[in-house]
């Protein structure tokens, strides 16, 4: 069975609940407020199963100008969209923002429902249709399936389904093996239960028992009981709409909020920044400058930050360039997140982003190399892409139980591409740390060097000491450098561990003709003097003084 996330998207009041009502049997609107105005305000679920394969969890988003950042929540993570155009009044200004947002958050499959198609007659319909067609030329979705419905009649419901199962069967479904994240939408509280946590579980897998953590706070639980689609399950999958029961001390209401992140693995970790490839909208009336406040959205979460160029001074309409946003609260990323940016005042979507860096260190501007270092991290295969984040990383290098996270390769696929790189000899590993392919030549070539200038020096000497060749490194190395650079070389035979250091293959002590010469006088005069040893100034003058 194919878990994956089904998203509505839309103007305000053009049927996007009714018609995952009629879908469904689910009333998403479950808020009193909602149902005494006739809108959705918050978030609403159900579910869609279609055949023995594939369901759905599906998100009923806010359609209101005021409540987009409800949507961009709910839109984050998608798999599908079905973007809702009524037929009585066509294409309107919530339904580009919310394309425009699902086409930044990077949603691979869109379908077209013109709804309220009872209410209109065919020549307006097709009006309507040429309007769809128009919004969606330009977009990745041209030529994306049309279905008219009617929730009220009802029509065009069995066609709609079945064009959502074609798009669920063509969209990739996440793997189960990955790191298990959940952006969190909803924290109540459960007589007899107690605190309870809901989002869509965005990858890997969750399950009772388990020990969890919520970030950014750095909060510890256990998993006390798992439900999805509300009912009790032993685990959840990716694509699940998952509601997770916490005990512990990380389980206090008061603590929880929504925009928190669960996770389960120690390869998660907050962040105040991430480098991002950011692009604004063509038709944003926005430019972005150096050190502007933005409201940043990823996941579930909403934070204000600074965007720092690192390319241009600005950032004009259908632009893109590289930038470090620093966040003014801490938030969860992985590398490859897709995330939206809204203007501080007034509030519009203006462009998003995709992480690139999802912990990086502070950047100023970029080098030729950090820039095409960066669009690797993107965009290059399994094993360029983990160089290419291991190079960002420099002297530092990067933890290996977080590369996954660093790079937005699952475990498996990162755990190969690092076999990969270190079986050619193109990068450092230690038992915990990685470090590129930049940091590992330099580092090969420093120890090399400072092992043979030390056995030029003093040939004497049977093996270089390991704190000698560990001073050739900066000081701001990671302390594992070293060590994985003198293990990389002995295994690779440029150099053998010998009397606690390293010398180079096939090295032996040997004498210059001047300490061949001066062993031999030395020895000539111990020899002379029988068992009474010569006094230090008893020796030839030649000898005396010589280290």
């Amino acid at each position: 069975m194919r878990s994956l996330i089904l998203g509505t998207a839309g103007h305000i009041d053009h049927g996007k609940t009714a018609l995952v009502r009629a879908l469904t049997g689910t009333d998403t609107d479950r808020l009193k407020e909602e149902k005494a105005r006739g809108i959705t305000i918050e978030l609403g679920f159900a579910e869609l199963p279609l055949g023995d394969d594939l369901r759905f969890g599906v998100v009923d988003v806010p359609g209101h100008e005021a409540f987009v950042r409800a949507m961009v929540a709910g839109a984050a993570g998608m798999d599908v969209v079905v973007l809702v155009v009524a037929a009585d009044e066509g294409v309107m200004p919530q339904t580009r923002e919310h394309l425009a947002i699902v086409e930044l958050l990077g949603v691979p499959e869109l379908v077209v429902a013109i709804s309220k198609c009872d209410t209109v007659d065919e020549e307006w319909l097709e009006l309507v249709e040429a309007d769809v067609d128009d919004v969606l030329r330009e977009s990745p979705w041209a030529g994306a399936p049309r279905v008219r419905t009617s929730a009220a009649a009802p029509s065009g419901l069995d066609e709609l389904r079945a064009e959502l199962a074609r798009a669920g069967r063509r969209a990739q479904r996440a793997a189960e093996d990955d790191l298990a994240r959940l952006p969190l939408d909803r924290v109540f509280t459960i007589q007899g239960t107690g605190t309870v946590v809901t989002g869509t579980l965005w990858t890997g897998a969750l399950g009772a028992g388990e020990t969890v953590r919520i970030l950014p706070r750095e909060l510890k639980a256990r998993v006390r009981g798992v439900q999805v689609h509300g009912r009790a399950s032993e685990r959840a999958v990716a694509g699940d709409r998952t509601a997770v029961a916490l005990t512990g001390e990380g389980s206090d209401r008061e603590l929880l909020v929504r925009g928190a992140t669960l996770v389960s693995s120690d390869a998660w970790r907050p962040t105040w920044m991430l480098t991002a490839r950011v692009r604004l909208l063509p038709d944003t009336t926005w430019s972005v400058a150096h050190n502007q406040r933005v409201r940043v959205h990823l996941g579930t979460a909403e934070v204000l930050a600074r965007v720092a160029l690192l390319e241009e001074e600005a950032i004009g309409p259908g632009g893109a360039g590289w930038a470090q946003l620093r966040l003014e609260e801490p938030v969860v990323a992985r590398g490859g997140d897709r995330l939206v940016l809204r203007s501080y005042s007034p509030v519009t979507t203006i462009g998003g982003g995709v992480v690139a860096e999802a912990v990086p260190p502070k950047r100023h501007r970029l080098t030729a190399d950090d820039r095409v270092r960066l669009r690797t991290a993107l965009e290059g295969e399994d094993a360029a892409r983990l160089g290419a984040v291991l190079d960002l990383a420099g002297w530092e290098g990067s933890a290996r139980v977080e590369l996954p996270v660093l790079t937005g390769l699952t475990p498996s696929e990162a755990d190969a591409a690092l076999e990969r790189l270190a079986a050619a000899s193109e990068i450092l590993v230690s038992a915990g740390r990685a470090f590129g392919p930049e940091v590992s030549a330099e580092a090969r070539r420093r120890v090399r060097e400072v092992v043979a200038g030390a056995e030029q020096d003093d040939p004497l000497r049977p093996a270089v000491p390991m704190a000698l060749v560990r001073s050739a490194f900066p000081e701001w190395a990671h302390v594992d450098a070293p060590d994985a650079a003198i293990a990389a070389l002995v295994a690779d035979g440029g150099l053998e561990a010998a009397e606690g250091g390293v010398r180079t293959p096939g090295f032996e002590v040997t004498m210059s003709t001047d300490q061949e010469r001066a062993a031999a006088e030395l020895m000539a005069a111990l020899g002379g003097g029988g068992l009474a040893a010569p006094m230090l100034d008893e020796l030839p003058d030649g000898l005396r003084g010589r280290q």
